[in-house]
């Protein structure tokens, strides 16, 4: 059985993305971007970089895995070298890591952020764009900004390809003013007989 399809604009690019429930209230509209492709990922890097170019960003980071492709298109339409990634996963480069509790819309169990601290002299005292794929819930975002924050660096901008619903903004409190997307994507709810009611858009 197919899933339904919901088109939609991201930027200059349209997609079909497929509606997927998280519960018997709530489904999303899912974007891999790993799955649209390199000239999907160029295109909104480059349209994301536009965006926040006036920021003056030093450094972009991001929270792995799904906003890596487009952190570096950001990185690159920016004219800038470096980027940090903070994981998810623990690797043997971080068992010393600093880490931050995080939990996220797709993620079933509370995770950890890790970031290698070999590399905090890549961010610390510098202005920061963090870059992720979608925003929904905001707690990956919070949880960045605090670790960011926390070994001196300073966000000015969060960077995404959609926003998902509105609940980002609470969490987020201030600092959703930092945010620049795309696109805004809305909550669906399941009606029951195989569609879906779009709700709750940014």
């Amino acid at each position: 059985m197919h899933r339904p399809l919901y088109h939609f604009a991201i930027g200059s690019q349209e997609v079909d993305l497929p509606i997927v429930e998280l519960n018997d209230d709530t489904a999303i509209a899912l974007l891999i971007t790993v799955d649209l492709g390199l000239r999907f990922c160029e295109v909104a890097g480059a349209e994301l970089a536009g965006l926040l170019r006036q920021h003056d960003v030093e450094v972009v980071a991001s929270v792995a895995t799904m906003g890596i492709p487009i952190a570096i298109e950001v990185t690159r339409n920016l004219g800038l070298d470096q980027y940090v990634i903070l994981h998810k996963t623990p690797k043997i480069h971080l068992a010393d890591a600093v880490s931050e509790p995080v939990r996220s819309i797709t993620t079933a169990a509370p995770q950890r952020l890790l970031f290698d601290r070999e590399r905090i002299d890549a961010v610390r005292g510098r202005r920061v764009a963090l870059i992720d794929d979608v925003i929904s819930t905001g707690g990956s975002c919070a949880a960045a900004l605090r670790l960011l924050r926390g070994i001196g660096a300073h966000p000015v901008a969060i960077g995404a390809i959609v926003s998902e619903g509105t609940a980002w903004r609470t969490t987020l409190g201030d600092d959703a003013g930092l945010v620049r997307v795309l696109g805004e994507l809305p909550l669906f709810r399941p009606r029951g007989d195989g569609t879906y009611v779009g709700v709750e858009a940014a």
